[in-house]
């Protein structure tokens, strides 16, 4: 392994005030330690903005970029891309967490297999922080496993910067993330698993990642207009997904 490659770690932040301390804590508190802080604040509200400043005075490398106007998550994280200096980039938002190893893990793992992409297993937590369940990955996804159902958590997500170009968040305010991991796939980049938990996803409540119409629009708008299927294999492709989410 290369001795401690710089990791940028890209957060949007949208009224998320009652977890984005705890996330943060849980960046800071990493047993790996070369990273910078790319956040985007996504609120037309700038009451929390002061409060992620002084979160962020402990972190030595950070840059927060501040919209205008909301814009989404897709367009913020493809705006902070501009801004990363690490040879790798993680996600996570902002109201998720990290467990402590899970940058070295992850570094570890990339360095030594020459992986451009990995993902890992990770729990489901509600918004009091207790356990709902563990979501485990056991293989590599090929295109036609992972488009019947999604098994990369965001948070989980670890990129060589390399593959930057074949990265771009679709306008979607779901699915967003699943669409440029089936696009990957389709470029032929290995999409590498690491069955290790690392991370905890967080379902809480009113969020957008909770709200299954919506998710059902996005994930329609994903089929037909970004991965080219026609009407009614993009129906089916719908009802297969959710009933895979549902009941596998």
């Amino acid at each position: 392994m290369s001795k401690y490659p710089l990791v940028s770690i890209v957060i949007t932040y949208f009224n998320k005030k009652e977890y984005i301390r705890k996330t943060l804590k849980s960046i800071f508190s990493q047993s790996y330690k070369n990273y910078e802080i790319i956040l985007v604040y996504d609120d037309e509200s700038l009451n929390d903005l002061q409060l992620i400043k002084l979160l962020l005075v402990k972190f030595k490398k950070k840059k927060i970029i501040v919209n205008k106007k909301n814009i989404g998550v897709s367009k913020s994280r493809n705006k902070a891309f501009k801004y990363c200096r690490g040879k790798y980039i993680a996600f996570i938002d902002a109201d998720d967490l990290w467990k402590r190893n899970k940058l070295y893990t992850q570094i570890q793992f990339m360095e030594k297999n020459l992986a451009s992409f990995s993902f890992t297993s990770y729990d489901i937590i509600n918004f009091k922080d207790k356990l709902i369940k563990k979501r485990y990955v056991y293989n590599d996804p090929s295109y036609d496993q992972l488009s019947k159902k999604n098994i990369i958590g965001l948070s989980t997500v670890m990129i060589n910067k390399k593959i930057l170009n074949h990265i771009k968040f679709p306008n979607l305010r779901t699915q967003e993330d699943f669409a440029v991991w089936l696009n990957l796939l389709k470029k032929r980049i290995k999409l590498s698993h690491i069955p290790m938990v690392l991370s905890s996803w967080r379902l809480s409540k009113n969020s957008l990642s909770s709200n299954n119409l919506q998710k059902i629009l996005d994930a329609f708008k994903l089929y037909y207009f970004y991965q080219k299927k026609n009407l009614i294999l993009s129906v089916y492709s719908v009802l297969v997904l959710g009933y895979n989410k549902l009941f596998k």
